[in-house]
């Protein structure tokens, strides 16, 4: 099956903004907890207040990190390719791979792929092979049926 990358891109996109829309959601209500805590408490909870801060700060790391993955995705080169790479679609007999970012099983056109990292062990294994060719991962042997 051949697969329409900008729509897959334009999912992804979507997806991500999803993901980058909660967890703005989630630091503005943890802030407000943070604030509501600090104006009624007192300094007798100056912990839990240094606790919804630490919590803030990873939060703040995550939308970062979703925000360069929005980025990458945004700015993939999705042209077809003969050799699997970034922004590759591969079809094997394991399963369906679309390498961008590390997003994990998703549907899209009623199928089933993982939208996996270029740093990711499967797709370091498949890098720069073929149609056609065979890899040995985790001991199995997987054949590469498609890329595009």
């Amino acid at each position: 099956m051949s697969i329409n990358k900008p729509e897959l891109r334009q999912h992804l996109l979507e997806i991500l903004i999803q993901k980058i829309s909660k967890l703005e959601q989630l630091i503005e209500d943890t802030r407000a907890s943070n604030n509501d805590t600090k104006s009624s408490m007192g300094d007798k909870y100056e912990t839990s207040r240094e606790m919804l801060q630490q919590q803030i700060n990873n939060l703040q790391l995550q939308l970062n990190e979703l925000k360069s993955q929005h980025n990458l995705v945004k700015n993939l080169n999705i042209t077809d390719k003969k050799v699997v790479s970034l922004g590759s679609y591969v079809e094997t007999s394991l399963s369906k791979f679309f390498i961008a970012v590390s997003l994990g099983e998703i549907k899209f056109a009623n199928e089933k792929l993982y939208v996996i990292s270029d740093k990711s062990p499967i797709a370091l294994a498949l890098h720069n092979h073929k149609e056609g060719d065979v890899i040995s991962f985790n001991g199995q042997k997987i054949s590469i049926t498609e890329i595009s």
